[in-house]
């Protein structure tokens, strides 16, 4: 049962070595501007000091992010408002190109409004076209015949 005792006693302390060492390196982290040597030694007198009271106490360092306490001494552990970085867009920041690239697609002419009912009637035109060249021929015939009936007519009663 003793040996039981003694091995968790050196657990605890191993434990504790560890906490204290995962402490030391998270302040190292949050204060990179000291010196590292002299960080550690602040760290341990730290600990001491804040573990344990005059009384023999021991009391936690608490700090206040989101929550403003009623207590005075509270108040103290209360951290001031993380500001955050100016944004600055990269894509305002670059300005348009001096050139202008025009859209090749705006120079060109629109077609007429009527191009469909052209391209739709285009064969009924073509046939009017052709009777229509035919009917001419054939009125300049019976034009031309006509004309020859009357020479005719009008030479023999000469």
């Amino acid at each position: 049962m003793a040996a039981e005792e003694d091995s968790l006693e050196e657990i605890v302390a191993a434990r504790k070595e560890r906490l204290r060492a995962l402490k030391a390196a998270q302040q190292l982290l949050n204060t990179p501007d000291e010196d590292p040597a002299q960080l550690e030694s602040n760290t341990n007198d730290d600990q001491e000091k804040s573990n344990e009271t005059p009384d023999g106490d021991e009391t936690t360092n608490m700090k206040f992010r989101n929550y403003v306490p009623h207590d005075k001494k509270l108040q103290e552990g209360k951290l001031d408002p993380p500001k955050p970085s100016k944004f600055e867009d990269p894509v305002a920041a670059v300005p348009p190109p001096s050139e202008k690239k025009e859209d090749p697609f705006v120079n060109i002419a629109p077609k007429k409004p009527n191009w469909e009912l052209r391209r739709d009637v285009q064969k009924k035109l073509d046939k009017l076209e052709r009777r229509t060249q035919k009917a001419m021929c054939k009125l300049m015939e019976q034009e031309k015949q006509r004309q020859l009936d009357e020479d005719s007519i009008n030479g023999a009663g000469d």
